[in-house]
């Protein structure tokens, strides 16, 4: 019973570490910028990046963390591992970007990264969910309502995609935190005070 555990919770691990990279201060290191952290919105993501750092390296951490979230799944699926623990994988590497063992526990909302994850784990829904995204984005211009808008609707999507019911509790579980993440945008958007990009 051991040995079965301990492959899956091995690559739980590392799936973890691996979210832990974060790649927005990373590159900002190399790149001799301030850490995304002190400036404004103070998110370590790519939409923060971009208000700062300009396009093209916003683009490359956009890149990077959904990597995170892909590679990690890969290896869960080339494992043959169950469903459930294939999400437990995309799970881990999205816990890894919001609590990051390397930056303090001090990481970014996890959108690129869950994304990565969704797009390893079902293409189907990561499709379902950048549809959305884009639809919102193109008649709000906001992007957290894109991804609170995504990520609510992921577990519904889930629903006629994922055949596994721990895998959709996952999927359910990344959604509610992906949007406690965005609690400030909440309150802007509540108040009419969210930036438009």
């Amino acid at each position: 019973m051991l040995e079965t555990f301990a492959l899956p919770l091995v690559l739980l691990f590392i799936a973890y570490l691996f979210g832990s990279l974060n790649s927005a201060i990373v590159l900002c290191k190399f790149a001799s910028l301030p850490d995304p952290r002190t400036q404004g919105s103070g998110n370590p993501g790519a939409t923060n990046v971009l208000r700062f750092g300009g396009k093209k390296l916003a683009a490359t951490v956009l890149f990077f963390d959904v990597l995170k979230g892909v590679i990690p799944v890969l290896i869960a699926h080339l494992l043959d591992l169950p469903m459930v623990w294939v999400a437990a994988t995309a799970f881990a590497a999205f816990l890894g970007h919001l609590y990051p063992v390397f930056f303090q526990f001090k990481g970014g909302k996890g959108v690129a990264t869950a994304l990565g994850g969704f797009i390893a784990l079902s293409p189907t829904l990561a499709v379902a969910g950048l549809l959305t995204w884009l639809i919102v984005f193109a008649l709000s211009r906001l992007s957290s309502l894109s991804a609170l808008t995504a990520a609510a609707l992921a577990p519904v999507y889930s629903l006629w995609i994922i055949d596994s019911v721990g895998a959709r509790w996952l999927i359910l579980l990344m959604s509610l935190m992906l949007i406690a993440r965005h609690h400030t945008n909440i309150r802007r958007l509540i108040s009419g005070d969210e930036e438009k990009s």
